[in-house]
């Protein structure tokens, strides 16, 4: 099986089994460096699929806690080459299918197969990169082809529909469907016309759809998930986290009552 297969078909098995897919999000490296290894095995067995962030100085498209937990993993030395280093060496590695979100710059610094043969080595099954455009992303998703990795592609509610065909055919893993035209955390409430928006999106994807930007609540997982095929959270568990609390318990919360 292909590592971009894999991130489909865990969405489909649980979707299958009744249950709304979790994808979470966490900073690599915070809050604690020292605790990153601990943190992402106690996030992988609350979640379906885990969303390693790389701390980049100008996330563009995050908002305050985010840029926030990417400040501080940077001053405490976390690199990308240390994240790969980290999921390489772990003992009892997850078996949670693992994504890496970053932007483009460190990703090219490292270089682009150097990342791919890393990448598959570390246990990654692909990449989420926010600021790298569709028309020029051909480069990366031939060097991540070599080695089986998705390239997860973002779609957003003004995204027109001729584009949004030819993003959902070039993505794999599944496709990451903004719930907002803005950036993550930001939004309190599910805005107006989304469930016609991820299902316009579901209409043309051959492979799953999951939601995000924005979620902090149980009932926000219930509603997206009768329009979309798994459910992302990032900016909220970054803060439970950093508050000390239980970033499993937290998740476990997400999950809507049976």
């Amino acid at each position: 099986m292909q590592r971009h297969e894999l991130i489909s078909d865990t969405l489909r098995s649980v979707r299958e089994s009744g249950r709304v897919p979790l994808v979470a999000f966490l900073t690599a490296g915070y809050p604690r460096v020292d605790r990153f290894a601990d943190d992402l095995r106690e996030v992988c067995a609350h979640a379906d699929i885990v969303e390693i962030g790389v701390p980049f100085t100008d996330p563009m498209a995050d908002g305050v806690t985010i840029q926030r937990s990417s400040e501080a993993a940077l001053a405490a030395g976390v690199s990308l080459s240390w994240i790969l280093e980290q999921l390489r060496d772990m003992e009892s590695r997850p078996g949670t299918p693992l994504l890496l979100m970053s932007y483009l710059n460190p990703l090219l610094a490292y270089g682009l197969d150097r990342l791919a043969d890393d990448a598959a080595a570390a246990g990654v099954s692909g990449f989420i990169v926010p600021d790298l455009p569709f028309d020029e992303s051909g480069d990366f998703r031939v060097s991540m082809q070599r080695e089986g990795l998705a390239l997860v592609q973002l779609v957003t509610p003004i995204t027109p529909d001729e584009r949004l065909r030819q993003v959902c055919d070039a993505s794999s893993g599944f496709v990451y469907a903004v719930t907002v035209a803005g950036i993550t955390g930001g939004a309190t409430a599910l805005p107006e016309g989304m469930h016609d928006y991820l299902e316009r999106v579901r209409a043309v994807s051959t492979i799953p759809v999951c939601a995000g930007f924005g979620i902090r609540s149980a009932q926000q997982v219930s509603a997206i998930g009768e329009h979309a095929d798994g459910v992302i959270v990032g900016s909220a568990l970054v803060e439970t986290m950093e508050r000390g609390e239980s970033a499993g318990a937290f998740l476990d919360s997400l999950r809507p009552a049976s």
